[in-house]
């Protein structure tokens, strides 16, 4: 399943894998043998899949090894369950379903991929429909989105499955019609290029983290990224910064943000950075941190920059232990890993107004945020021309973990229709188009900027509209055909 996901690009592997699997579950007698090999495929998928998390608990953790690893179990069992417990529904309802058991299973494991996105804030990272991002598959984003393409895996998966349990090449059309679905799918996508363009600017960074927080080398790091910026001002509309770029908090940093702002506007260009801003105010008069993105230069407000202007966005979608730390009085002392920097932010609104970059309505995401498409969905406005996520992946290395994270951005572009700006501190900065295209990307862990004309589009897709119901239907529709002919007592 990990091969199914980017680096690696091997989406073709998800309908087997799955269909393998089904037919395991199929041969189970007890609850026992359907939770246990529910558990399995989970602990193994998850943990291959998410192996990456053990590089910022074993680097910046601050535990011995041996505690490191556990926590990592941890993890992994907390995500098998979610497969288990679908294991277990099916296996439970079975008794009540026909011969073709196996389309139940689509509703069931949404239901429990819902429960996965939600408890605990939600972890919905290695969805089953990522895995066709840059497959056939992944041409239906724009109409039924990442949830509808876990449904065509599934779907597909049930085909290849009934082929091999009952020997009937037949079964076959239903996972050579979902991909000819597939294939004609980009014929009713809606997007339309408007004849409008815009020219902008990616800057990676590449601080270290051991010192991007580190007091002395604040100032220091706000002077690099304008110095990479400033070649690019007169150019191009629109320079974007990664998250927290500018690690002094916004306050403080008030009046170099005003020199940027008016060096910006003079050339008529945006710069859009990634800071942290510690409000005290009426309502937060203790005191609050937040993970935030405002605007430099051309549109910055009518008065040009100022601490506290409206052109801005404050995350949502906290990281758990990162951003925030569930029990916090009793994990904080614990080690390291649970006083992380800046591991104290408070929410902002679900829904925010875009920003305004030089006349470009952008709906903005930082970072862990992009994996929630309905969170996108409700921030992206009929005049919204630009999708933005801003990140620092510089915690998981040089693993696969950047490189899933790109690929969602991807997804989110093609489920919106509309172009994606991805800037991130070490890797992987790069503009795609509202196919889920790559235009102009960095390689990892080096200082530089990603450049690019992007085309600006029209039209609304299917999803936008929709939103995840049409998946849903489909799986119920499933569902339906699994509780026909009860006499039936076929796998």
């Amino acid at each position: 399943m990990t091969f199914s996901y980017a680096p690696f690009g091997q989406g073709w592997i998800a309908p087997i894998v799955m269909a393998l699997w089904l037919i395991g579950l199929l041969a189970c007698q007890t609850q026992r043998q359907a939770l246990a090999i529910g558990f399995a495929f989970g602990f193994g998928w998850f943990g291959a899949g998410i192996s990456w998390v053990f590089v910022s608990i074993d680097q910046f953790g601050g535990l011995p090894l041996v505690f490191s690893i556990l926590i990592m179990v941890v993890l992994w069992a907390y995500l098998a369950l979610f497969p288990m417990l679908a294991a277990w529904l099916w296996f439970r309802c079975r008794r009540y379903l026909s011969g073709l058991s196996l389309f139940a299973f689509p509703f069931i494991w949404l239901l429990t991929e819902f429960l996965r996105g939600w408890l605990l804030t939600g972890f919905p990272w290695l969805s089953l429909g990522y895995t066709q991002t840059s497959q056939i598959l992944g041409q239906l984003a724009p109409h039924i989105g990442e949830i509808g393409l876990i449904v065509a895996v599934l779907l597909s998966a049930i085909g290849f499955a009934y082929t091999l349990l009952r020997k009937q090449f037949a079964w076959l059309l239903m996972p050579l019609g979902v991909y000819v679905i597939a294939m004609y799918a980009p014929h009713l996508n809606p997007m339309q290029a408007t004849g409008e363009n815009t020219q902008v600017a990616l800057v990676q960074g590449n601080v270290e983290l051991d010192l991007k927080w580190d007091p002395a080398v604040q100032w220091q790091q706000l002077a690099t990224y304008r110095a990479m910026t400033e070649p690019y001002l007169a150019d191009h509309d629109i320079i974007v910064w990664p998250e927290s770029a500018v690690t002094v908090l916004e306050d403080r940093a008030e009046f170099s943000l005003q020199q940027l702002d008016v060096l910006a506007a003079a050339q008529q260009a945006s710069i859009i950075t990634g800071i942290i801003d510690l409000k005290y105010d009426r309502h937060h008069p203790t005191g609050e941190y937040f993970n935030s993105i405002v605007v430099l230069g051309e549109q910055a407000g009518p008065e040009g920059y100022y601490y506290g202007h409206q052109n801005r966005y404050e995350k949502h979608q906290l990281l758990p232990i990162g951003e925030f730390v569930p029990f916090e009085s009793i994990l904080r002392p614990l080690a390291p890993l649970f006083n992380l920097p800046m591991s104290s932010f408070s929410r902002g609104a679900y829904e925010q107004p875009n920003l305004n970059a030089n006349g470009f309505q952008i709906a903005a995401n930082i970072c862990y945020e992009v994996a929630f498409p309905r969170q996108i969905r409700a921030n992206v406005q009929d005049d919204t021309q630009l999708l933005l996520t801003v990140s620092n992946d510089s915690w998981f290395g040089d693993s696969h973990g950047p490189h899933q994270h790109l690929e969602i951005a991807r997804m989110r572009a093609m489920e919106m229709g509309r172009p994606m700006l991805r800037a991130t501190n070490s890797g992987v900065t790069a503009i795609i188009d509202e196919r889920g295209r790559t235009i102009n990307q960095i390689p990892a862990f080096v200082p530089a900027v990603a450049s690019g004309r992007v085309a600006i589009v029209e039209g609304v897709t299917w999803y936008r509209q929709l939103g995840d119901w049409p998946a849903w239907l489909l799986a119920f529709v499933s569902l339906i055909i699994a509780g026909k002919r009860r006499q039936q007592h076929k796998p």
